[in-house]
């Protein structure tokens, strides 16, 4: 059985939903599996060896072009492969998506009308690649891409999966009557998806209701995290407690909040420091400058350092400098694959209680939960963590574990593929 596995570059963005499809694919070539990761819109980008195709398929800049006049749509052949050219994408995806979001509102919703919107060609010259490729099942990377599960099947007669990865986020930011009309069209193309899989419970309940997907269609591939052989690192048990943060520098992710609860530990007396890594946009720049700017305005910049983007062994060595990892996501996170990251180092998280994250506390006893949206309440759980390094460690322990035992990149590719064994199966009776 060979499946395409469809995985929708983020503009030159670490993306946690580019990094898991990296790492699962990686797992199951190594399990000896033919399956294809090829890049839509842009190439990705990952902190581990990229597996992806070379090609990008239904580039975005042929995509937006289209959308926005109709002479696009009849360039030759020629002219539209070096607009998917990759170094172009590249270059033209730095600094991440642009746009107002009523003019991303009228693309998303003429792309998920799917051969009838502006996007048809794509459409048309995916289905040919995946003609003369010849899948068995395709994979495709979100809901934002269900218009494509119709003519693929129609054309080749194969079935195709959707991977949910946190699309209300992107939805609930689109002005009506956008909004409502990609609610509309996914569900109404979805109906022609023969499994959905949502990496977290979670996410899986929100998308049955918000989606309308039956329930028989709907399965849960819990994340999986490569984890390096050499064992967790040893508690730091240095004199300064270090709290570590490793995900986009944003306002959605609660860059903020942890800074203010680190604030509030200072003022306390407290010897701590926070440590953050990520991505940082153009757009979110101004963000972390206020950031900064409220500690100093406290007194306490000197506790804070931004170490920019850090590639897999900064991050290692982050973590391991670490006492406690807090990502106070302001939104309902569905993934969290950066707490799974650290429970792998061993290292206790602090989160919100929203979300993926109490079942994922839940699941791997790796740490405390706190109210969502409240700096005094990330303040207290990881005071309490600082207090006792007997919980500390054991919570470490606990979560370390538990990632070895029910959350690595063998365990999702297993599981995945039995998935795609059983769809493929289905799909020819």
């Amino acid at each position: 059985m060979r499946v395409v596995y469809l995985t929708a570059g983020a503009a030159g963005m670490y993306c946690g939903s580019c990094m898991r499809d990296n790492t699962l694919v990686a797992a199951l070539r190594a399990q000896g599996r033919d399956i294809l990761l090829v890049p839509l819109y842009t190439p990705i980008r990952t902190d581990e060896p990229d597996v992806s195709e070379s090609c990008v398929l239904y580039g975005a800049v042929n995509v937006y072009l289209q959308h926005r006049s109709p002479v696009f749509r009849r360039l030759p052949r020629l002219m539209d492969r070096l607009l998917d050219s990759p170094w172009l994408l590249k270059r033209v995806g730095r600094g991440g998506p642009r746009g107002e979001m009523e003019d991303l509102g009228r693309l998303t919703v003429s792309s998920l009308e799917g051969e009838e919107g502006s996007a048809g060609k794509e459409v048309r010259k995916l289905i040919a690649w995946l003609g003369e490729v010849r899948p068995d099942v395709v994979n495709i990377p979100n809901a934002l891409f269900v218009q494509v599960a119709r003519p693929i099947r129609e054309a080749l007669g194969i079935p195709t999966v959707c991977t949910l990865t946190g699309e209300d986020i992107f939805i609930d930011r689109l002005t009506e009557p956008w909004r409502s009309r990609t609610v509309e069209l996914i569900r109404r193309e979805g109906g022609h998806v023969a499994g959905f899989v949502s990496v977290s419970d979670y996410y899986a309940g929100y998308c049955r209701e918000r989606f309308a997907i039956p329930a028989d269609r709907m399965h849960v591939v819990r994340l999986g995290v490569h984890v390096d052989g050499d064992g967790p690192r040893s508690d730091p048990a240095g004199e300064v407690f270090t709290v570590g943060y490793m995900a986009r520098i944003c306002e959605d992710k609660g860059l903020h909040l942890v800074a203010a609860a680190m604030a509030e530990l200072l003022r306390a007396g407290r010897n701590v420091r926070l440590l953050a890594a990520g991505y940082l946009g153009e757009r979110d720049r101004p963000y972390l400058e206020r950031v900064r700017c409220d500690l100093a305005a406290g007194g306490v910049a000197g506790a804070f350092a931004y170490l920019g983007e850090v590639d897999r062994v900064g991050k290692q060595g982050l973590l391991r400098s670490c006492d406690a990892f807090c990502v106070p996501a302001v939104y309902r996170e569905p993934k969290g694959i950066y707490v799974l990251e650290a429970l792998a180092e061993g290292v206790p998280v602090v989160l919100p209680r929203h979300g993926a994250f109490p079942e994922l506390v839940e699941r791997t006893g790796g740490g405390v939960l706190v109210e969502p949206n409240d700096p005094h309440a990330v303040a207290e759980g990881l005071a309490g963590l600082m207090d006792d390094a007997g919980l500390r460690r054991r919570l470490g322990e606990q979560g370390r574990a538990a990632v070895l035992r029910s959350f690595t990149d063998e365990i999702m590719a297993k599981e995945t593929w039995a998935l795609y064994e059983r769809i493929h199966s289905e799909s020819r009776r």
